[in-house]
């Protein structure tokens, strides 16, 4: 029995009567859980899931969220988890593109949905709200709470995560049972995780750290996880004082440094914080070691490949670096001609192991594109130093990380120019305090075109996820470029640089 949740099952039931998940109004053990878990399986096979088969789901962060993915775990079906921001138009591509058999919104959202989910062909709508409502809901209660657990191979597929990219549309990244477990597993013997952990997740779950990184390493070591809708500050300095452990983006961090409470004493019960998903700025690593004692643990991901390297829980915690390769995972650092580097020496990042994805979704040319030799090419610039450590340089493509979330230029490029007047736009990524890079555009106008800055972000926000519009929109007589033509987003990136502060 090769299925995830196999084991997550196993480990959870194994914690007796301890409370594996606790939020605002429900405690909860793991019997209980394997039970909700049955309950919403037997709702996807009434609904005529089958195995292989997608259900894609965009509904906000709670318990009965996580009874959902595991339900499709337990069942063999793929999970196609999709941004609570994105939009119908959005929604659209990534339905017709997957073909789920079902799609679970929020009891909000069905209406300005069902229009998309006929267009795109998904025969099954339906509903989950935050507080266990919805029409799914309503069906899960009415079911029984024995569901078979359906045998998968590690090469079977568990999971379709869209990822971006600088050009082109989104793609879906083919996530096995196997690809799953063995980060998983990793993780929690390298961070030391027992069922004595008490994790805060106030991460989302529509993206592989709060999905997988944090959800996983919990139920597979029995840890309670206390589950928070999203991110407060204020909220988390309370929850902390109970908490061993919290996993973050480089965000959570620099709000709590923004708390006047933030104290050693406030975090006096926490082993371990984790931060991924975007650079962790030097300056915010010093400044929480000072204020807390701690220095936070950095990790390097993607979605292609879960986990890949980490600072060590015991060991030395390098600021500006994302730590050493996981075990049984190889990063090595080649040149264009795909020949590996020296040390010390910049170049592309790539992965092998077993973490590593199938490919990509209806995209076998991309796929044999992003593998050589059997490593997946990252996109990312680094070096290994001496002592195996991975310092990350930049993105080979212009991959904005806004508040951990991945923001292609493409596309939000395709939304400006089709606005009247525009004649041509560059999207790039500016410094941000707050998000640690911020999405900005450069726009150059038709003749005798009177749109300001302000009517194109106003103009974007009703199709554009929030964390996908500019913050800034620059006008400009040109765009910069070589003498190729090509626009040099590295003279905007620098141009702009100190817009909200140097």
């Amino acid at each position: 029995m090769t299925n995830l949740y196999s084991s997550l099952q196993a480990a959870a039931r194994a914690q007796g009567a301890k409370p594996l998940f606790v939020t605002a109004d429900v405690s909860i053990n793991g019997a209980q859980v394997d039970d909700e878990v049955a309950r919403y399986a037997n709702a996807l096979l009434s609904l005529g899931v089958q195995p292989g088969q997608r259900v894609a789901v965009q509904v906000e962060k709670s318990l009965a969220n996580v009874f959902l993915y595991l339900a499709a775990l337990r069942i063999g079906a793929v999970y196609l988890p999709l941004n609570t921001a994105y939009r119908p138009t959005e929604i659209g591509y990534f339905l017709g593109d997957a073909e789920p058999s079902v799609f679970v919104c929020t009891p909000e959202g069905e209406a300005s949905l069902r229009e998309t989910t006929q267009t795109a062909g998904v025969r099954t709508l339906v509903t989950l709200g935050v507080n266990s409502d919805g029409s799914l809901a309503a069906l899960a209660a009415k079911q029984s709470h024995r569901s078979d657990l359906l045998d998968r191979a590690d090469d079977d597929l568990a999971v379709i995560c869209y990822t971006s990219g600088t050009t082109g549309r989104s793609k879906g990244a083919m996530i096995s049972h196997g690809n799953l477990a063995s980060n998983a597993l990793t993780l929690v013997d390298l961070w030391g995780f027992t069922a004595n952990d008490v994790l805060l997740h106030a991460l989302p779950l529509y993206h592989i750290h709060g999905l997988f990184v944090a959800l996983h390493v919990a139920l597979l070591s029995g840890a309670t996880t206390l589950l928070e809708a999203r991110f407060d500050a204020k909220s988390a300095l309370q929850e902390l004082e109970r908490a061993t452990t919290m996993m973050g983006v480089p965000t959570f961090y620099t709000r709590l440094l923004s708390e006047s409470a933030l104290s050693r004493d406030t975090v006096r019960n926490v082993r371990l914080f984790v931060s991924g998903s975007a650079p962790l700025l030097t300056d915010t690593f010093d400044s929480f070691e000072q204020r807390t004692g701690h220095r936070i643990l950095e990790r390097y991901g993607m979605t292609e490949t879960g986990m890949i390297a980490s600072n060590p829980l015991r060991g030395e915690r390098r600021a500006g670096t994302v730590g050493l390769p996981l075990s049984g995972v190889t990063v090595r650092i080649t040149d264009e001609a795909g020949k590996e580097v020296p040390a010390g020496t910049v170049g592309n990042v790539e992965v092998r192991g077993p973490n590593v994805f199938k490919g990509y979704w209806n995209m076998p040319e991309k796929t044999r594109a992003e593998f050589r030799d059997g490593y997946f090419i990252t996109g990312d610039l680094g070096c290994l130093e001496n002592d195996g450590y991975l310092r990350l340089i930049g993105r080979a493509k212009d991959l904005i990380i806004s508040g951990g979330l991945n923001v292609y230029p493409k596309e939000i490029e395709d939304a400006i120019d089709a606005l009247p007047g525009v004649n041509e736009s560059a999207v790039f990524a500016i410094p941000h305090p707050d998000f640690g890079e911020a999405v900005a555009a450069a726009v150059t106008l038709q003749p005798q075109a009177k749109i300001t800055a302000d009517e194109i972000i106003t103009a974007l926000r009703p199709i554009l996820a929030g964390f996908k519009t500019p913050k800034r929109v620059y006008i400009v007589d040109e765009l910069p470029r070589n003498a190729m033509s090509k626009v040099q987003k590295a003279v905007l990136r620098e141009r702009y640089k100190n817009e909200f502060g140097s």
